[in-house]
This record gives structure tokens, sequence and C-alpha cells, in this order.
């Protein structure tokens, strides 16, 4: 088996389970413009490619929706500013950053959130473990491009793909890894069902966090 030296963490439904929240943005904003709500469940079925296809599939017309951008800027601006109200690690998850950090492992955080959000939580929640998280902007392409995997691999340095592992919990995890060649394992906890993630991901899917630090 390759030695792995350096890791990239999806971060919604991998490292942190962010779904009340971002529910409770999308609800927030549909209220304000006028349109149903969603349940936790509808809203997790909406994420995964990104901020903007979250706010496209939860409006009835999607971008044909009068005004989508503002609608769109809303969800950004209450998002980012009420990101973390119940937004939590999952269990587990800091034994294995204190784990791997401690044993050298160069770690990252690539998102489709949006890159404020995404600065703001990992300055709260992780920043003494990771110090590259890179969310969406006008300035890369979302997942499953792997631009941003490139680009997180060059600023932890010293990454190849052979000696990259991808962590994350979705089938946009899956491609965006396989776009970058490079490995990508599936975390059985997050917003995708774990039956699923078998089928796209046969024989690498984990069912806690420490069972990464295992396969390393």
């Amino acid at each position: 088996m390759d030695k792995y030296n350096a890791v990239i963490f999806d971060l919604d439904g991998t490292l942190l389970n962010t779904l009340e929240d971002i529910t409770d943005a999308v609800n927030h904003t549909m209220v304000e413009f006028g349109y149903p709500i969603h349940s936790s469940s509808e809203v997790c079925s909406f994420v995964g490619n990104g901020i903007r296809k979250l706010i496209e599939r939860s409006l009835p017309d999607g971008t044909a929706t009068h005004g989508f951008e503002g609608i769109f800027n809303e969800f950004k601006q209450f998002y980012t500013a009420n990101c973390r109200i119940k937004t939590c690690p999952y269990p587990g998850i800091m034994e294995l950053l204190e784990k791997l950090y401690s044993e050298g492992y160069k770690l990252a955080i690539n998102s489709n959130k949006n890159h404020a959000a995404v600065t703001e939580l990992n300055n709260i929640y992780f920043s003494k473990y990771i110090s590259v998280a890179i969310g969406e902007s006008r300035n890369i392409q979302p997942k499953p491009s792997p631009a941003s995997v490139y680009m997180a691999m060059e600023q932890m340095g010293g990454c190849t793909r052979k000696h990259t592992l991808y962590v994350g919990d979705s089938d946009v995890d899956i491609e965006t890894a396989k776009n970058a060649g490079i490995k990508c394992i599936s975390a059985g906890w997050g917003f995708r069902d774990k039956a699923f993630l078998e089928k796209l991901n046969p024989g690498a899917v984990i069912d806690a966090p420490m069972g990464l630090y295992k396969y390393l």
C-alpha cells in the first residue's frame, strides 16, 4: 500500500455536521422571498454541488427564478453570519485530526461551500490542525473539477497525487478525487447513504473517523 503523507477533507458531512444551519439559512432565504420552505432531508439531497446549485434546487424555478442573484446573495450573507449556531464536528473527528497532525500528516479542507464560510468554520474548529482551507470562489472551479484539489496540494507543499488521500461523504467527492487522480475514502457517517457510497466506491467506505487512521 502506498504511504500517504497528505489528507484533503471535504467539510460538510465529513468534518462538520452543518445540515441544520444550512437548512435554517435556506429556509430563511425562502421565507424572505416568499417561497416554500424545505425539510432538512430535502436540503440534504440538494447539497454537494456548491451553494449556487443548492439555491437553484431549493427554488421551484431554479435559476429561472426572477431575481435569482439577489436570492443567492441573501443566502450567502445569512449563512456566513449564522454558520455555527447548530454546527459541530462529527464524533471522533477531533481525535482523528489530533492523531494525524501529531504524526506529521499535511491536512487541508476542500469544500464547495463559499470561501468566507469555509475560512470561518476552519478558524473556529480546526485551525490548530489545518492551515489550508479552500472554498468556492470566482477564481476557481467548484468540485468535481480537480482545480481546488490541486490548489490545496500546492498550498500544503510537498504533496503528490500518489501520496495524497481525499476524504468525503458524497458522489461529488468520489468524482472529484477521480478527476484529480487521487484515492478517495468515503465517509459513511455523512449526508449520503452508506449503501449508495458502497456502490460508487466499493471497499473504500469507512463507518467512523478513526477508520481513516486504520486505513492509513
